[in-house]
């Protein structure tokens, strides 16, 4: 008679839940953005800072310098095309009054930013709650679309200097080099510093690739989303089970 093995104990699956954060189509247009700029900044930077020794390195003949400022270019026509089509697609959705209000800056924001600021000072022990965007996420959004609107108005003053001074006094050019260049230096440093680091660093938040938050995160920092969400699923429940 041969012994049977010990059976190993059930081990116990734990599912995650995950909730949904972006679309398809939203996930692509920061994928668009991201590039964009990337590729921008690594070509924008040796030009502005031509007279610098690393510069002078990748810039070693005038074929590079046309190489570096036909990528600048092309990497600004479709950074010019993201930024056209979403705002086409925010005017479209007002026209048919199905814009979604959740990254619209509210006086709630502004209590919630002291609340936070109390927070991390120990002068309270409450957190503040948050909806789908708290008001970092809608202040980054809202500085990187200002701030990327800017980039394109000025950049293409610099790219057809003649056109645009048949209709504008000349001092245009040097106000939109110095204006170009400058917010290009606070766009990045905003995103480094600020975005990235809230988003990858201090927490690694994925969401905006996989296009799904998980359940723990979504109560740690969308709570109040969190609760609407299943809220609003209990209620289909009952009324029939309707997804």
């Amino acid at each position: 008679m041969t012994k049977q093995p010990d059976q190993a104990p059930n081990s116990r699956v734990q599912s995650v839940r995950f909730f949904q954060r972006f679309t398809l189509a939203q996930r692509w247009e920061h994928t668009l953005l991201f590039l964009s700029i990337t590729v921008l900044l690594l070509t924008g930077l040796p030009q502005k800072y031509s007279d610098t020794s690393w510069s002078q390195a990748l810039l070693t003949s005038p074929d590079m310098v046309y190489n570096f400022r036909n990528i600048h270019h092309i990497a600004a026509l479709v950074l010019t095309l993201e930024i056209l089509y979403h705002f086409g697609k925010a005017v479209v959705q007002m026209a048919r009054r199905k814009l979604p209000g959740d990254m619209l800056p509210t006086w709630n924001d502004v209590k919630d930013a002291f609340q936070m600021t109390k927070y991390l000072l120990f002068l309270s022990k409450e957190k503040p709650k948050f909806g789908k965007y708290n008001f970092e996420q809608k202040f980054t959004y809202w500085f990187v679309f200002f701030g990327v609107g800017i980039l394109a108005v000025t950049g293409f003053i610099i790219w057809f200097p003649i056109q645009f001074t048949k209709i504008f006094p000349g001092g245009i050019i040097p106000a939109a080099k110095l204006a170009h260049s400058t917010e290009a230096m606070v766009t990045v440093l905003f995103v480094i510093i600020w975005h990235f680091y809230h988003v990858h660093i201090e927490r690694l938040n994925l969401s905006i690739f996989t296009g799904k938050l998980n359940e723990e995160d979504m109560q740690n920092y969308h709570e109040l989303e969190y609760k609407r969400l299943t809220k609003k699923a209990a209620g289909q429940s009952d009324d029939g089970g309707k997804k």
